[in-house]
């Protein structure tokens, strides 16, 4: 492999690649030189790859971010703004480096640092970690992988129903570095469990987080799956998730885009198992000259499964919003009934919404729609709020604030909903 001679943004990364600790399983140790040798094949996505053509990288490949390290100690009250009550169950990671101090787990199932679980608990482990995230064709979900020692690891037994939410806190620190979050989630059958992924700054300057996420939803049981991400507004955002759903299983997905100067996130769920169902929500709010890119990819591969996607987007400034949302319904999928809506409302001239919903479907006894809309704000509205003493620039906010509120309300941690609608309402407001 000669990474160097293929492209040396990628080498810049791997230079500062630390000595991986000796594994005492074999399979990690594999999966992490396969990861290192795809790098050394693949390149970095450029605006000439179809599914990067609206998402224009180079900026990010100026700088070869390399690996943060172990920083200061950092203290509880530096991170006390983002702790969520209803969550007995936290970990948290600074700079990508699990922080113990800051961390605590409640709950009695594992929830835990990937590191010392893969050896504690490599059977459950193995059937899972990169079997899900596609690394073989996805350069950054490979670099994840050739980095892969830290995160978070997250077991629910069968029939266990954790009762509060489980907090997953990222926390950057660190200027000009590179993080690699890693997470994975198996839910034994007839488990539920709620996980919030949290991505946040106590900087604002530049920065990159490449994360990767892997979700196992076993037979009847719920995930319901919160990813915030609200970086600086000079970081780089590059996010993986992968989730499997078997039988009668459930996926609940809402993700919040706030931050980052430029952000990815490619969403990928496949419905295993007959009866899977899966309802995934997002927004993206931005402004100034941010891009912020949403891929999904639902892949019902059998009969009797169900899929609910709204995807909204306010985009103000000069700001640049995608969304992909691609469905498929593969041969012998029959009875699937799938909906996916795609709505953006642009609150300036300069502002920007690339949106391509897409439909494949290769099984004749299905129910499935989609659709797309991109405007401004109903003038009619305004001026039925204006008649009702608002002022035209007050209308405008409620209006905007309401739009973005509805994908909000959908998740389920009270705390969560109250902080980020108050973040809503004071973006639109200054916009």
């Amino acid at each position: 492999m000669n990474v160097v001679a293929r492209n040396a943004y990628l080498a810049g990364l791997l230079a500062g690649r630390p000595a991986q600790p000796a594994s005492p399983s074999d399979w990690l140790s594999r999966l992490r030189a396969e990861a290192l040798e795809r790098v050394g094949v693949l390149t970095v996505p450029t605006t000439r790859d179809e599914e990067w053509r609206f998402t224009d990288i180079s900026p990010l490949t100026q700088v070869p971010f390399p690996q943060a390290r172990a920083g200061a100690r950092l203290e509880a009250a530096a991170i006390e703004r983002y702790a969520l009550p209803e969550a007995e169950t936290r970990l948290v990671f600074v700079d990508g480096v699990y922080a113990p101090h800051l961390s605590m787990n409640t709950t009695g199932i594992v929830v835990e640092p990937l590191a010392a679980g893969v050896v504690a608990h490599a059977a459950a482990v193995e059937p899972h970690l990169g079997r899900h995230a596609a690394f073989r064709d996805n350069v950054f979900a490979a670099v994840n992988t050739a980095f892969l020692h830290d995160g978070a690891l997250i077991l629910v037994p069968r029939d266990r129903q954790v009762a509060s939410p489980i907090h997953l806190l990222h926390v950057a620190t660190q200027q000009d570095a590179a993080a690699y979050p890693r997470c994975l989630v198996v839910a034994g059958a007839g488990s539920a469990v709620t996980i919030v992924e949290d991505f946040v700054s106590l900087q604002d300057e530049a920065y990159f987080t490449n994360a990767v996420t892997e979700i196992a939803v076993g037979d009847g049981a719920l995930v319901s799956h919160v990813r915030v991400q609200r970086e600086s507004g000079k970081a780089f955002h590059i996010a993986n998730c992968a989730v499997s759903v078997a039988r009668d299983g459930q996926y609940r997905s809402v993700s919040v885009t706030l931050g980052a100067r430029i952000s990815r996130y490619n969403l990928e769920v496949l419905q295993a198992g007959e009866g899977a169902q899966c309802a995934i929500d997002g927004l993206a709010l931005i402004g100034a000259r941010q891009l912020a890119d949403t891929h999904t990819f639902i892949d019902h591969a059998r009969p009797h499964g169900v899929s609910r996607q709204l995807h909204k987007c306010i985009v103000g400034g000069a700001a640049h919003a995608v969304f992909n949302g691609k469905i498929m319904v593969r041969a012998g999928a029959q009875l699937t009934d799938s909906v996916q809506s795609s709505r953006n409302l642009l609150l300036s001239d300069k502002a920007h919404v690339d949106t391509k919903p897409q439909l494949e479907i290769f099984a004749d006894d299905v129910k499935c729609a989609h659709g797309a809309t991109v405007g401004q704000l109903d003038s009619e509205e305004v001026f039925y709020l204006q008649s009702r003493g608002l002022s035209d620039a007050a209308a405008r906010n409620l209006l905007t604030y309401a739009f973005g509120a509805e994908v909000i309300a959908r998740i389920p941690v009270r705390s969560l909903v109250k902080r980020l609608e108050q973040t809503v309402l004071e973006q639109t407001q200054n916009g």
